[in-house]
């Protein structure tokens, strides 16, 4: 019988081409094409050079130069680098020589034995009997402790039919890399039109480089169970449609996913945040709203003698447009978080506010909340409570409102004001005409005139 560890490895060469894709939710899927030179028989593999958080049960070899060829009996995943602390914990029980300066300034080298590392506290023995607690100094081991590598290894234990080289495809998962979306919205200075870029930023901590990589983004909500994984420490334009940037990511749609794919090859380093331009858009039309809706955070409130929504409010500031062709857009949108400014009169950029937007396909529509109107206010008050009884019991209730929007600009404005009821209810003498959004929802379209304060009311019958 013959042992694994009597056998002499044999290192692979380093990749020749790697394929990266990158996924929203913090890990990669690493595929690459490596050389080994193999023997006829049973022989170790060293595959460096792979990321230190590798997922080693997703490992899939294949041959691409002689299929079937060859068969990995056992694979290990050595991780164990070597470092200070990790040449020390495994010096415990051996000898070293410390040397230090003592106070007067006087050196002394002592010999001894180390009986606990640093990790928990440095005892040292000395050869004359002195036990030296966490003592300061520079320390020599006699010898490299075995089982210390210099870099993350895979290590495969083969069985291989046939000697010569052998061109092979290694693919693995690996955590602590992941991508974002950052996007920038520059308004116009009337604020009706806007050039819109996103970037994507890159970040890897997997312990790893990747050079000359053929990059892919995929973005999408992909299911992965959560594994009990093993610690490890380690220290005026055109009118043009939206558009890749120049050598940047080409879109498709794969699977229930969308997949970005860089148009060059891309070096993605260790401890390394990279930003690389995704799309661009110019001349997107906007759309800015105000918006009050006092009973947002109150999903299925039912009437009492309280004062659920109401009192001062400061409508909200949203810009709005759409994701398509028709405002020179149209490419499905990773989440991420969008930037958006402003030109003031003299040209310069101001930023009015920023949010986030989850994945959005093409053709749906984009709103933002950027703040809260200064200039524009609006106060909202329950005038009338009644409840309707049958006998002694309470069959509903009819509740009167009063909203008070006043806008103090000298330019006009409007205000929608968005209301919320459930259950069995109508709305009777409306001031003035809303619109229907659900069966829950309606909505008052309210034009203010510079310098003009108006009010909105309307009855709710509710019944249950």
């Amino acid at each position: 019988m013959i042992h694994a560890a009597a056998l002499a490895a044999i290192v692979t060469a380093g990749p020749t081409a790697t394929e990266l894709t990158v996924y929203n939710q913090g890990f990669a899927l690493v595929k690459e094409t490596r050389t080994m030179d193999l023997r006829s028989g049973r022989q170790l593999v060293n595959v460096e050079d792979v990321a230190e958080r590798i997922e080693p049960n997703s490992v899939a070899i294949k041959s691409l130069s002689a299929p079937g060829s060859f068969t990995i009996l056992e694979q290990n995943y050595q991780y164990d680098l070597i470092g200070v602390t990790a040449i020390l914990n495994k010096a415990v029980g051996h000898k070293i020589t410390l040397h230090r300066v003592l106070p007067n300034g006087d050196r002394e080298t002592i010999r001894g034995t180390l009986l606990s590392s640093p990790a928990n506290g440095m005892v040292v023995q000395a050869d004359d009997g002195r036990i030296l607690l966490n003592p300061s100094g520079e320390i020599t081991v006699d010898s490299m402790p075995e089982g210390l590598i210099s870099k993350p290894t895979l290590v495969w234990d083969l069985e291989s039919s046939k000697a010569g080289s052998n061109t092979i495809e290694l693919s693995y998962l690996t955590q602590g890399i992941g991508w974002t979306c950052d996007y920038v919205m520059a308004l116009e200075k009337d604020g009706a039109t806007g050039d819109f870029k996103g970037w994507v930023r890159l970040d890897n901590q997997s312990g790893a480089n990747f050079a000359n990589a053929t990059l892919k983004l995929l973005a999408g909500d992909v299911q992965r169970v959560q594994p009990n994984q093993m610690a490890r420490s380690r220290g005026g334009y055109d009118a043009a449609p939206m558009a890749a940037a120049k050598e940047s990511f080409a879109e498709e749609q794969f699977a229930d996913y969308h997949l970005y794919t860089l148009q060059r090859p891309a070096t993605v380093k260790n401890n390394e945040a990279k930003q690389v331009s995704l799309l661009e858009a110019f001349s997107v039309p906007v759309r800015k709203k105000l918006i009050l809706d006092p009973m947002r955070s109150y999903g299925g409130w039912r009437p009492q003698e309280g004062e659920v929504g109401t009192g001062a409010m400061k409508p909200q500031i949203r810009i709005e447009f759409k994701n398509d062709q028709a405002s020179r857009m149209g490419m499905p949108l990773p989440q991420g978080t969008v930037k958006v400014f402003q030109r003031d009169k003299s040209g310069s950029l101001q930023l009015l506010g920023e949010d986030a937007i989850a994945h959005t396909p093409k053709d749906e529509m984009i709103s933002l909340v950027v703040g809260r109107a200064f200039d524009v206010l609006g106060e909202r008050k329950r005038t009338k409570f009644e409840y309707v009884r049958d006998g002694k019991t309470i069959r509903g209730a009819n509740e009167t409102f009063v909203i008070e929007l006043r806008n103090r600009k000298e330019t006009p404005d409007s205000v929608t004001c968005i209301e919320r009821f459930w259950g069995d209810y109508k709305v009777t003498n409306p001031s003035m005409t809303y619109k229907q959004l659900d069966s829950n929802t309606f909505q008052f379209e309210v034009p203010l005139k510079a310098n003009e304060v108006k009010t909105v009311t309307f009855t709710v019958e509710s019944r249950w």
